[in-house]
């Protein structure tokens, strides 16, 4: 029985295996279809390249801000009243000094 491998378990298989690519004439080079199916690039994606100091280069797909967009907690409060922060800051002396409850 011959299963299909998974994307990312077949380019696991493959990274046993060199990939590369030729340098055109203008300074291009195909990305392997496995790294382009890995990194999940499509035709006309960007990518950013990293040169780190030990010489070795590091591609990664650049993506765009909006695909941030709901990724993080949004930091956006609901208002407060002066109510609401008076009662706050009342709760917060009140349980730092517990003497003053009793009086």
């Amino acid at each position: 029985m011959h299963t299909k491998l998974q994307p990312e378990k077949k380019l696991i298989r493959e990274r046993r295996q060199i990939l590369e690519s030729a340098i055109t004439v203008k300074g291009q080079a195909a990305i392997p279809k496995p790294i382009r199916e890995h990194l999940g690039l499509n035709p006309g994606d960007r990518v950013k390249f990293f040169l780190h100091p030990d010489g070795s280069v590091v591609l990664l797909p650049k993506v765009p801000a909006s695909a941030l967009r709901g990724m993080l907690k949004s930091r956006a409060r609901r208002g407060v009243t002066t109510e609401q922060m008076t009662a706050a800051a009342a709760e917060s002396a009140v349980s730092r000094n517990p003497r003053r409850r009793h009086r």
